[in-house]
């Protein structure tokens, strides 16, 4: 008779750790409320290190787009101080990663975009400056991803370009959270603290689905 009650708890221990386990299992893949804008545009570029970089080297991570060119004297330098922080949030992390596009890639050389990481302190393995035709980034950033980048003289610097931020998950699909009337916004806000808090906590619920 002890043996059998003792057969009956130990089942009852396994059947219990084996739903909680379940749960565990559901809890860690579950998609979250984040809004689904579309796949991200393919892209092929060469970053800093003269090494070739398209959107399937990101499969598998949670990654931020930004188009900058490296001597905006305006939002560009806010911009890149804000990936910093993202890149300080979750360093060492192998399924999180930045890639940052310049618009000027004439004078943004491979050389050049490796002195700029370099001293903007860029240090995660998986944030990667990249260079490529002029004509392909505007292309990408006008048509791909709608937000306008182009040469203007009368702008500061030369150029003109947003200072938005594309988040994407590991499946490589554009996600972002909803407004307070229920409409996608589409992007982060680059610039404004409130942009960087936002897409932290986005980025923190895309790394746990």
């Amino acid at each position: 008779m002890k043996n059998k009650y003792s057969y009956i708890g130990i089942s009852f221990i396994v059947l219990v750790f084996g739903i909680w386990a379940v749960k565990e299992i559901g809890n860690r893949f579950k998609r979250s409320d984040l809004f689904e804008v579309g796949p991200v545009p393919s892209f092929e570029l060469t970053d800093q290190d003269n090494k070739k970089i398209t959107d399937k080297d990101y499969s598998g991570k949670v990654y931020v787009i930004e188009f900058f060119f490296s001597t905006c004297p305006t939002i560009c330098p806010v911009m890149n101080q804000n990936m910093l922080k993202l890149q300080d949030e979750f360093y060492g992390n192998p399924e999180f990663g930045i890639a940052s596009i310049t618009i000027n890639p004439e004078y943004d050389t491979t050389e050049v975009l490796k002195k700029h990481a370099e001293a903007l302190g860029a240090k995660h393995y998986n944030w990667h400056f990249l260079t490529g035709d002029r004509d392909y980034i505007y292309n990408l950033a006008n048509t791909g991803f709608n937000v306008y980048a182009g040469k203007n003289n009368d702008a500061p610097g030369g150029f003109e370009h947003s200072g938005l931020f594309a988040l994407v998950d590991k499946e490589g699909n554009i996600r972002c959270r909803k407004d307070q009337y229920g409409n996608p916004i589409m992007y982060y806000d680059g610039t404004a603290e409130s942009g960087v808090k936002e897409i932290k906590e986005d980025i923190k619920k895309l790394l746990e689905e």
